[in-house]
Parts: C-alpha cells; structure tokens; sequence
C-alpha cells in the first residue's frame, strides 16, 4: 500500500505538479501533510497557497499557469493573449490579465501583471480555455483580444491595435461579424469599422 506521502505526490504528478492548497484538499491531501511535504523539501510554495512538486518541470509558459491558479477569474487579455495567439512579435514583460470590476486587486509578488477591470459583458466575452500542458488557463479569442487592443489603445499602443487587425484579417479562420460584435460590446465600433474599410 503506498504511503500518505507517496500517494500525494501521485495526485500532484497527476495534475501537472502544481495545486491551490483548496484544490489538494479536494483532491484527498490533509494541510498537515502539505506542511509536512513543504518541511522536507518534497513540495515548494512559489506563493502564499500554492504548492510545486519539487523537480516537476511545468509544461509550457509556467508564469502563465501560475497566474491562472492563483488568480482563477483571470483572463489574458491584450499584448499576453495576442503572443498566446501568435497574433504579435512583442514579448510582453508582463502578463495582462483582466478581472471582473469588483474583484480586488491579486497579492502577487511573481510574475508582474498589468491587469485591466471590465463590466460584465466585456468581461465574460470571447472567453475561451486552452489546455497548457495538463493546467487550463482562460484566454479571449482572437477577434475580441484585436477589439480589446482598440479599447486599451492608450495602453497598449495605437500601432499595437492596428498590427493584431492586419493580422486578424490575414487568418483563415477570421470572423469579421464576430469582430464587429465584440467591438461592439467594447464600445469600439466605429473605430474598428473605420480601419476595417481601410485595409479591406
């Protein structure tokens, strides 16, 4: 019969080496033996609540990962969704992430973030979730990540924008009612229909 301790480090092999000290408890791990674990060096605390198997490479962007477990309602958006896409050269040095308006900012020393608030209807739009090794993080599509770079010209860029259009309209598999809509959701219409008939 394997070991309380051998039998954890299953669950956390299991699900991809990383888990919210909530999530293990669901999963059949005591706090004492993720206490246990953590004082002998066999789990790492990245950050307060999070447990790494130690040794258990993270599949993929870990940065990413750690943000979508420590900050569940976060959804990349913006610079960080469109390199997810492969829609831009930029290389963000910080992960953006947008949040309901009325969930307080995340405590969280690493990886920096540049987090945008939204209402409702923007913020539930185009969400989608992407499998990054065996941890799923939560990702806008690639139409509403253009008309977001349109809202948040200011912040990203007006040449930012205009760049994920160009390259939006040059995908087999764009959607231009679907665009329109989601400008529309993000107020930004106009804007995105005037540049539309200028590169179409």
């Amino acid at each position: 019969m394997p070991t309380v301790k051998e039998r954890a480090i299953a669950v956390f092999r299991n699900n991809g080496g990383l888990l919210r000290s909530s999530e293990a408890r669901r999963l059949g791990i005591h706090p004492q033996t993720l206490k246990r674990m953590t004082d002998e060096g066999i789990l790492e605390k990245p950050e307060r609540g999070l447990y790494h198997l130690k040794g258990f490479e993270l599949q993929g962007d870990s940065d990413m990962i750690l943000v979508a477990k420590l900050v569940p309602k976060a959804v990349f958006c913006l610079i960080s969704a469109l390199n997810f896409h492969n829609m831009t050269t930029q290389i963000p040095r910080k992960l953006y992430i947008a949040l309901p308006q009325q969930v307080k900012e995340p405590a969280i020393q690493h990886p920096p973030l540049d987090i945008v608030w939204l209402s409702d209807a923007p913020y539930r739009a185009g969400v989608r979730q992407y499998a990054i090794g065996r941890q799923t993080v939560r990702v806008y599509d690639k139409a509403k990540t253009v008309t977001d770079c349109f809202k948040f010209r200011n912040k990203v860029g007006e040449d930012v924008a205009i760049e994920a259009l160009k390259d939006y309209l040059q995908l087999p598999d764009r959607n231009i009612p679907d665009l329109l809509e989601y400008a529309g959701i993000n107020r930004v219409r106009f804007i995105v229909e005037t540049y539309l008939k200028v590169l179409t």
